[in-house]
């Protein structure tokens, strides 16, 4: 019995069932951790729900910026872009049961000494603190009124943790921590434009990983979100996005002994400029 963590899949379903063939995954004996975003960009995001659905309990997965992208699209709210690839998705027979599927993933897992979220923990956050604020969103993602909540969900304001904050703007900046952050300063101000890899940080800015004495450093945190970063592994850090949907490789890693399998993805298949 093994457990891999994968980093984004994006709807490269080929790919995904490519690396569980060569790594010899069994749905019957082994688990899977996904650090989000199933969806989008990719050609074949409704093959991918469905067959991480269909895994029940032995996938784990953790909601991304893109899966709740397509929450919110489906709900009339956000801005769909032309660089989307959901269209399947959306008219597919069984949308509704995929959205509630998709809706019920958690934001933030913890097993052991592992923790994992798409994005990234903001500084002042114990592992601890960090899973009950990530109940606080997936409780108002299940809730009967959760289209009031896609409604207020997209946007970079505050950009601040406070313990005062409360309504949609406490619940909007765990989402945006948890699926958008890459860079944020010693007193966890994040920064949402710069997209590049660590030396593109702006000035005053780190990687949210990089904060010294950051709370969360008790687990090590698996993630993705961060393409240009790629294939990151540290002492309390396995960040998992090697940018398959660019023509990077989709990566696993065998928790229990750090074992790293990598696939070749083919040339990008999202288009250019996003």
């Amino acid at each position: 019995m093994a457990t891999y963590a994968i980093g984004d899949i994006q709807g490269c379903y080929a790919a995904l069932q490519r690396l569980l063939g060569e790594i010899g995954f069994s749905a019957s004996r082994d688990s899977l951790w996904l650090v989000g975003d199933l969806v989008n960009r990719g050609d074949s995001s409704l093959e991918v729900m469905r067959f991480v659905r269909d895994l029940g309990e032995r996938a784990i997965t953790v909601l991304g910026n893109h899966d709740l992208h397509l929450a919110m699209v489906a709900e009339g709210h956000g801005r769909p872009s032309k660089e989307d690839t959901l269209d399947a998705v959306l008219a597919a027979p069984d949308r509704e049961e995929l959205l509630v599927w998709l809706r019920s993933r958690s934001m933030f897992h913890v097993e052991d000494d592992y923790a994992m979220v798409h994005a990234g923990l903001l500084p002042q956050w114990s592992i601890l603190q960090a899973l009950e604020l990530g109940g606080e969103v997936e409780q108002a993602l299940r809730a009967p009124e959760y289209r009031d909540f896609l409604s207020h969900m997209w946007g970079s304001e505050p950009a601040q943790w406070s313990e005062h904050l409360r309504g949609w703007d406490r619940l909007r900046i765990v989402v945006n921590a948890m699926t958008r952050m890459r860079f944020c300063t010693r007193y966890g101000v994040m920064e949402f434009r710069a997209k590049g890899p660590l030396e593109s940080a702006p000035e005053g800015y780190l990687p949210w990983f990089a904060v010294p004495g950051r709370a969360s450093r008790t687990h090590t945190v698996v993630c993705g979100h961060w393409s240009a970063l790629g294939f990151r592994r540290e002492e309390k850090l396995l960040a998992l996005d090697s940018g398959c949907l660019w023509g990077g490789c989709l990566t696993a890693v065998r928790l229990e002994d750090r074992k790293i399998f990598q696939l070749q993805c083919p040339q990008s298949l999202a288009p250019d400029g996003w």
